[in-house]
């Protein structure tokens, strides 16, 4: 009897899960999803960018991508409007204020567009889903805690972020300051934080101002990709070199060079084309009807596999990576 009911149970089980599984509905075919980065001619955006069209053509989607030419907070909503005016069942995008873009966001959601951040978010209100590259304090902390490792925890230190709205550099810094605290950062000092508005030029004569302000400055983390390229290669050419540590978030192949020529020892990121991939899986799951935005809802993502959403929507991709001159060369992205 014991064995007919542990049979039966296991019968009821496979059909409960048949059931869900007959339930969970397909990804729709043929879905208009436009990709909003910060600035279309950032190459972290470039890469970002196309891991959503590789997703899109994973899943039958028209994903077009459009943007501003500078990561302003409202240059981005011209395009927001076009979205609506197009009838796009989803917008993804990497937002260039928390806040600003919100009023046409409610107008994009009251339209029947579904709303996927990815890299720097809204406020909560302004999308469904976020998709997080890595944990926000895993980020921050790990920034200082490579720079300490670089500059035996000694001396003054700068940061050399994007914009001050950028809601996702923002957020990096705050865990930065957070970890400074810590007794085993006592002997490094955060004397500056500079903006280098995600603009090439204008993060070179931040690093170049920076050097020259601060004769004890020992090291500097610029969390935006525009800023690590762009400091380094001020830095390449300068007597500090070698002497000031630069660390940061930056690609592979943007900074080989600055690897391989000693201006850089290591630096962090993740592969920002997974980002970008995993929004537009996310977005499609969405239009689908697959999840809601719930907490503990689960979802696949072609090649990454199953994500569950967390807390406030927030779907994190995975933890940074360390390159450096032993390992950059097994990376092309």
């Amino acid at each position: 009897m014991k064995k007919r009911s542990v049979l039966l149970s296991a019968l009821a089980l496979g059909s409960v899960a048949t059931l869900a599984a007959a339930q969970t509905p397909a990804l729709k075919k043929g879905l208009k999803i436009t990709l909003l980065p910060k600035n279309i001619n950032n190459p972290y955006n470039v890469i970002e960018t196309s891991g959503g069209t590789e997703a899109g053509k994973e899943i039958g989607a028209a994903v077009k991508i459009v943007g501003p030419s500078d990561a302003g907070a409202s240059s981005q909503v011209s395009y927001i409007n076009t979205a609506i005016a197009q009838k796009q069942d989803a917008l993804v995008l990497a937002a260039n204020d928390a806040n600003a873009l919100l009023p046409y966001l409610a107008r994009a959601k009251a339209s029947g567009m579904k709303i996927v951040t990815m890299d720097s978010d809204t406020a909560v209100s302004g999308r469904t889903l976020f998709i997080n590259q890595a944990n926000s304090e895993g980020i921050g902390r790990a920034q200082v805690q490579l720079l300490g490792k670089l500059i035996n925890y000694k001396g003054d230190i700068a940061v050399l972020s994007a914009t001050p709205n950028a809601t996702n550099q923002n957020t990096w810094i705050k865990w930065m300051q957070e970890e400074l605290k810590l007794p085993k950062y006592k002997d490094m000092k955060l004397v500056k934080i500079a903006y280098g508005n995600d603009d090439d030029q204008k993060s070179f004569t931040e690093m170049q101002g920076l050097i020259q302000a601060y004769p004890n400055l020992k090291g500097v983390i610029s969390p935006t990709t525009v800023g690590i390229s762009a400091g380094a290669r001020y830095l390449s050419t300068s007597p500090q070199k070698g002497k000031v540590m630069l660390t940061g978030l930056g690609t592979p192949n943007q900074m080989r060079a600055f690897v391989k020529d000693g201006t850089v020892t290591a630096f962090q990121l993740w592969n920002p084309s997974d980002v970008g991939y995993l929004a537009t899986y996310a977005a499609a799951a969405l239009v689908s009807g697959q999840i809601t935005g719930k907490e503990g809802e689960k979802f696949k993502a072609g090649k990454l596999g199953e994500y569950t959403i967390g807390k406030n929507g927030e779907i994190i991709v995975g933890p940074p990576y360390t390159f450096d001159k032993a390992n950059i060369d097994k990376f092309n992205f």
